[in-house]
């Protein structure tokens, strides 16, 4: 029994949910596997499924995984797709890995973008169709747009933050103009962070206020910040600094608490995500309403 425990590998299968607010529809990124343990040497049959109730369009993903424990022997772990007709709405793909080491992994969709069939419907498909959670090196950047993949982008060309954003503004979504809000994890054999907001200056939009926090790692303590200050029409935005929060060293318990603190009749999905900052093996927590 030991033997068998010692050579055997354990891989750990999650769900991504993405919104796409297109005629209330929404996509579902599922993960599945064939067998959750397997001995080393052994293959597993990974399925990546993408589902929704409005016709698909484009899309594209990065297949996650640990290389030193797996070895992708059939599928491409980078993925673009797109169909010519307005009746698909699932598309599957499947994977075969061969386990190289003991012990336990996971298998991840990263860089999720998701597009709708017709995107006429949309008044801007920018605004609701992007990737929230990127990773760039030793960075997590996490956004409520499309800055995320600007971002990523500049840093990789040896930007800072602050001056990837400074190429961006508040959301064109008169009267609200929706702030954009960033943040950022830097863990390069430490850990800080840094939050942004860019918002409109007046009602008007007639110009765009940005500013940038920078704080440094203190155990049981974090930082939030958000859109709105409360209900309105049109939307009042987020005003002072980004406030204070604690962070329990328990990922359930801390969930379940964000998502009781949000709006039940607004609130859609929840993803929160615990880094052990000295092996970067993350664990990663999913809440939908509409599971």
């Amino acid at each position: 029994m030991k033997k068998i425990f010692k050579y055997s590998l354990s891989i750990i299968i999650f769900s991504i949910l993405l919104i796409m607010k297109v005629e209330a529809s929404s996509a579902l990124v599922s993960v599945t596997a064939n067998k959750t343990s397997l001995v080393v040497g052994n293959n597993v049959t990974v399925t990546v499924k993408l589902s929704s109730s409005s016709p698909l369009g484009a899309w594209e993903y990065d297949l996650s995984y640990d290389s030193k424990k797996l070895k992708l022997t059939s599928g491409e772990a980078r993925v673009v797709g797109y169909v010519n007709d307005n009746n698909t709405k699932t598309k599957t793909y499947t994977y075969t890995f061969k386990a190289l080491k003991s012990g336990t992994t996971t298998v991840t969709v990263a860089n999720l973008s998701i597009n709708a069939f017709d995107e006429s419907k949309m008044e801007d498909p920018s605004l609701i169709i992007y990737a929230a959670v990127r990773k760039s090196g030793n960075n997590l950047i996490v956004t409520n747009g499309d800055q995320t993949d600007t971002v990523c982008d500049l840093m990789a060309e040896g930007k800072s933050f602050s001056e990837a954003l400074a190429t961006r503004c508040f959301e064109p979504d008169s009267p609200n103009f929706t702030p954009r809000i960033s943040g950022i994890l830097h863990l390069d054999g430490g850990f800080d962070y840094e939050m942004s907001i860019l918002k409109s200056i007046d009602p008007d939009g007639s110009d765009c206020c940005r500013y940038t926090y920078a704080y440094p790692s203190k155990a049981g303590l974090g930082h939030f910040i958000h859109t709105y200050i409360c209900d309105g029409d049109p939307l009042p935005t987020f005003c002072g600094e980004p406030e204070r929060i604690a962070i329990p060293d328990d990922i359930d318990g801390f969930a379940a608490e964000l998502w009781d603190s949000l709006n039940e009749e607004n609130k859609i999905s929840l993803y929160v995500r615990y880094t052990d900052i000295g092996s970067g093996e993350y664990t990663d927590k999913l809440i939908n309403k509409n599971r």
